[in-house]
């Protein structure tokens, strides 16, 4: 059974709709290369070099809607602090959803007053060109759940973020269909959804990083640490590389009849930090039995794979380990280096 909340929301913006109260229980339980510039190449005796370290990131927008930062449950999400919204669906704020978070902002649940819509979108100005302000390395992360629709209305809907530049062109969706409760991405210029094979478990609440390169015009993206997408493009069409906003959405699978399913989210950041120190192959050392351990500092979240040669030049390298991390930072022991005279390594970005 659903539970209604004490308090009845009122709207902010009368294109919002009549706000709904949220149960206090969840519910239990459909849209679906680039190579490295840098090849980075050591000898397995080279010289142990100092770690590369990364700008520091600096908060463009960041906020936990909580009571102290002006945030009200008793009213939409859209039309407090800033946030606005196209479309007339559910979204607001609840407490104590995310243990030990506090509010927690929500977009769905109620179904929206006009019916000639098909989504429902809130977002929060960013206004952002991250080259011209050096500071290319983008990174948005929320803490998120989707959460199902009831027995009796058994209706599920798509929930996005949506990224879009100063233009208002969109430049990539990660979308959570609740119906197969997998994740998929669209780039901009393309109707093609890529299904990934990552899952999400409803009323589970993970935390979604988004990694861009405005200079380098890439993206990548884990969910629960688990890899959606890496090196993808922010633009395939020669779009203007800004940020204008990032946007919380709700696509109605059927219109005319949307789910109660809902999103919340909650510590929504977005920092800023300028480029990186070229990638590079550290040899961390060479152990007595002849093991040579190495040490990759990348990009996040993007994949590399480490390749010996027995000597320079070399026409044909052999790949020995590929691997990614949410830092873009790992380690890898080549215990197949005590049987060769000689031995050439590089880390190469892939695809």
């Amino acid at each position: 059974m659903r539970c209604p909340l004490c308090c009845k929301a009122e709207t902010w913006e009368p294109r919002t709709g009549r706000g709904s109260p949220l149960p206090t229980n969840r519910a239990s339980g459909r849209l679906r290369r680039i190579f490295a510039r840098h090849w980075l190449i050591l000898a397995a005796l080279g010289t142990l070099l100092e770690p590369a370290t990364a700008g520091a990131f600096t908060n463009l927008y960041f906020t936990r809607f909580e009571a102290s930062e002006g945030y009200d449950t008793a009213y939409t999400l859209v039309g407090q602090a800033g946030w606005l919204g196209e479309g007339t669906g559910g979204n607001g704020l609840v407490n104590g959803f995310f243990p030990g978070e506090g509010q927690q902002a929500y977009l769905g649940y109620w179904p929206p007053l006009e019916t000639n819509e098909s989504q429902t979108a809130v977002w929060q100005p960013l206004r952002f060109d991250p080259v011209r302000s050096g500071l290319p390395l983008v990174q948005f992360s929320v803490l998120m759940s989707i959460e199902d629709s009831s027995a009796t209305n058994a209706q599920y809907d798509n929930f996005q973020w949506q990224v879009y530049n100063l233009r208002t062109n969109r430049l990539l969706t990660i979308d959570f269909d609740n119906y197969f409760q997998d994740i998929s991405y669209r780039l901009d210029g393309t109707s093609a959804w890529v299904t990934t094979s990552v899952k999400f478990t409803n009323g589970v609440p993970e935390l979604l990083v988004l990694n861009m390169d405005f200079a380098a015009n890439r993206w990548s993206a884990t969910f629960g640490g688990r890899l959606i997408a890496t090196n993808q493009p922010l633009t395939t069409t020669g779009a203007e590389l800004t940020l204008g906003e990032i946007d919380a959405v709700w696509v109605y699978y059927d219109p005319a009849k949307p789910g109660d399913n809902y999103m919340l989210f909650d510590n929504y950041r977005v920092a800023a930090a300028p480029p990186a120190v070229a990638p590079r192959l550290l040899l961390l050392e060479r152990t007595p039995r002849g093991h040579v351990w190495l040490r990759v500092q990348g990009q996040p979240s993007a994949r590399y794979v480490i390749e010996a040669a027995p000597a320079l030049p070399a026409a044909t390298w052999t790949p020995l380990r590929t691997n990614s991390s949410p830092d873009g930072l790992f380690d890898w022991v080549d215990t197949t280096a005590s049987n060769a005279p000689a031995r050439f390594y590089r880390a190469r970005l892939l695809p």
